[in-house]
């Protein structure tokens, strides 16, 4: 079914906040959505433990404005973008969707309260119907080398760092652990291409009208269902770019967890979805965006976005 899809987006230079109700008003009184993919808040870990308040505000408040205004419009299909950061330190992998959730950071635990959020709504309201969507770690750009990560000030990810790197933008990679119970004492992470997070968009959303009426607040796993160290992806990017990146060893940082990695056979059984790409892929698409946008998209050493 061809629908109009509302993607809202908090980006550097937002045109709407979705804490801001006046103007979401507006847009639902200027054209009827039929279904809403929330892709919109802050993420990086670190900035939460430092500045909750701001977490809290932009992803809870955001949210929630937003499914008012749905609501009071009669669109009641969402997708939302959640995180496998609401497994916090799963004790076995892989995680499957029935994990105990625990949050063990301020961004974590916003995801863990909308998801929390959805599922009372639809209890409220059988109308709703909901998928959430718990991401592992999206890396890689589109294959055109045209749209890619571009993150403000220092990236809080491996690999947008070391996209940095490779151009010449930091002057190293610092490892934070070499001492956990993998395969090279690095942390193990499950990886997924960003093509394949976006078509398991599409999937969620093709989920909604194919079984709407077996859809109430479901959630998947989006992930490629195994584990890469940190060292593994360093290395499969050196391969893909031919740069060395000087690596620095450090401690393990307070919070991060050794291995986690998704199970993904409700997504492939539901969804009809299942990641086609390997890292060999992430990492060559990944230096394509970077070899032809060193400086992002404002193209330039005076990128301070």
């Amino acid at each position: 079914m061809l629908c109009r899809l509302l993607c809202l987006c908090l980006c550097p230079d937002p045109q709407v906040d979705l804490r801001d109700r006046h103007a979401l008003v507006d847009i639902f009184s200027s054209h009827r959505f039929e279904a809403v993919i929330h892709f919109a808040g802050l993420k990086a870990v670190g900035e939460s433990v430092h500045k909750p308040l701001l977490y809290y505000d932009n992803n809870l408040v955001g949210t929630i404005t937003l499914l008012e205004v749905m609501a009071a419009n009669g669109c009641k299909k969402l997708v939302f973008s959640s995180s496998a950061t609401v497994y916090g330190w799963p004790k076995e992998v892989p995680c499957t969707e029935e994990f105990p959730l625990c949050a063990t950071n301020p961004y974590g635990r916003t995801k863990l309260v909308i998801e929390d959020i959805c599922r009372d709504v639809h209890r409220s309201d059988p109308d709703w119907k909901i998928i959430l969507l718990r991401y592992f770690n999206p890396v890689g750009a589109h294959p055109s080398g045209y749209i890619g990560e571009d993150p403000c000030g220092v990236p809080n990810n491996l690999m947008p760092y070391v996209q940095q790197v490779a151009v010449g933008r930091l002057p190293h990679l610092t490892v934070y652990g070499t001492d956990y119970s993998t395969k090279d004492g690095t942390g193990v992470r499950d990886y997924i291409h960003v093509v394949d997070l976006a078509d398991g968009h599409i999937a969620a959303l093709r989920k909604l009208y194919e079984d709407s009426d077996k859809i109430g607040c479901e959630v998947y796993n989006l992930g490629t269902g195994k584990g890469t160290s940190v060292l593994e992806m360093v290395a499969a990017f050196e391969k893909a770019s031919g740069k060395k990146i000087p690596l620095v060893f450090a401690g393990r940082r307070p919070g991060d967890a050794e291995i986690v990695y998704a199970a993904t056979a409700k997504a492939e059984k539901e969804l009809k979805w299942k990641a086609k790409y390997g890292i060999e892929e992430m990492c060559r698409d990944l230096w394509n965006w970077a070899s032809k946008n060193p400086y992002g998209y404002a193209g330039s050493r005076d990128n301070s976005k």
